[in-house]
């Protein structure tokens, strides 16, 4: 069997609770996850920031940091676990914090084995859609789907420019040659351009084509260099620049990091 690549943090100040909970999901992963435990929320803390806890199970009541209090910085981390508090006491105030801190599910001492994995099963189903949203985005650029949603709002000159764009990311586009192409002034053209899309015309045009790069780094086997050829750059040196300036690391390391979340979606 692999070695387990997700992990559950169990925090609870009692002990007889918390190795409870650690052996009826260590009987249930049967390896399939690392499961953890902290008797405190400063232990807790320390555990988040340094790996990555897919689902935390945490009490609420617990002295000198609180199970909430734990989960509100858990928000600041690079990865934000999904979140099952437990609590001994049923509390409104409580229950309604916890809402707002985006936990997923709120569980009333004493847990019966059967409400605690019904429990976690889903957690982690709502863990994993996460991490397909969460790949989506990085492979979307959320501003240029936004300008192109609206492009039908768009002036006639506009859209023929969009278009145009879409049609030759292959091609050199100069902005003088694109306004030619629809018989406008360039400099009238690079105003109107502005305007309406939000973008100057290339900027717009490296979104583009690093749009369509990203693409084809998740979907294609493709080295960087034809990759780089394809979205209109004759040199991967630059490519590989303009890459690391929109997503703050390279080609290589994109397609890599997307490789890894969606073998850990498929275990």
């Amino acid at each position: 069997m692999s070695p387990p690549n997700k992990t559950i943090l169990i925090v609870d100040d009692e002990p007889l609770t918390r190795e409870g909970i650690r052996k009826t999901l260590e009987a249930w992963s049967i390896g399939r996850y690392h499961i953890m435990s902290s008797s405190n929320g400063t232990e807790a803390l320390e555990v988040l920031n340094t790996r990555h806890v897919h689902l935390l199970i945490t009490d609420i009541r617990m002295p000198e940091i609180s199970g909430l209090q734990v989960v509100e910085d858990s928000r600041s981390s690079g990865h934000k676990p999904v979140v099952i508090v437990i609590s001994g006491h049923p509390d409104f105030q409580y229950a309604q914090t916890a809402i707002q801190l985006g936990v997923v599910n709120y569980l009333l001492k004493p847990i019966k084995k059967s409400k605690l994995l019904e429990a976690v099963e889903q957690a982690l189903q709502i863990e994993e859609e996460r991490g397909r949203v969460e790949t989506m985005e990085k492979m979307v650029d959320s501003r240029l789907m936004q300008a192109k949603t609206v492009s039908m709002n768009y002036s006639p000159p506009v859209r023929q420019a969009v278009l145009y764009v879409e049609e030759h990311l292959q091609e050199p586009l100069g902005m003088s040659e694109v306004a030619g192409h629809i018989h406008l002034n360039p400099s009238y053209f690079s105003a109107l351009f502005k305007e309406q899309t939000g973008f100057t015309f290339s900027e717009y045009v490296a979104r583009s084509r690093i749009q369509k790069a990203k693409e084809l780094l998740l979907q294609t086997r493709q080295t960087i260099a034809d990759i780089s050829e394809q979205v209109g750059y004759q040199t991967s040196k630059y490519f590989i620049k303009l890459f690391k300036e929109y997503e703050g690391i390279s080609p290589n390391q994109y397609r890599k990091q997307a490789s890894e979340a969606e073998e850990q979606m498929e275990t």
